[in-house]
C-alpha cells in the first residue's frame, strides 16, 4: 500500500465513525424526561379473613389424601382369558 492509501482508509474510517454516531443518536434517541407513571398497589396485612364454609368444611372432599391405585391379586394380566 501506498501512503496516500492509508490516509484514505484513514479519513473513510474516521468519516464513517463521526456518521454512524451522529445518525444512531438521531434513530436511538431517548427522550428527556424519564418519568413513568407507575401503579400504587395496596398495602399487605396480616390478617386472615376465613374462606367460605360453603367451599371449605369438614365434610368436603380432601384432595391430599393418599390413593392407592392397583391392588389387584392378577398376577398375569396378559394372560389368554381361556
Amino acid at each position: 500500500m501506498k501512503k496516500k492509501d492509508l490516509s484514505v482508509i484513514f479519513f473513510i474510517v474516521v468519516s464513517s465513525i463521526i456518521l454512524s454516531v451522529i445518525l444512531s443518536s438521531k434513530i436511538i434517541s431517548t427522550p428527556n424526561n424519564r418519568q413513568q407513571k407507575v401503579e400504587i398497589v395496596d398495602k399487605i396485612s396480616s390478617s386472615f379473613i376465613q374462606p367460605d364454609s360453603k367451599y371449605f368444611n369438614k365434610d368436603s372432599v380432601n384432595p391430599t389424601q393418599t390413593i392407592q391405585i392397583g391392588g389387584d391379586p392378577n398376577t398375569k394380566p396378559f394372560k389368554s382369558a381361556q
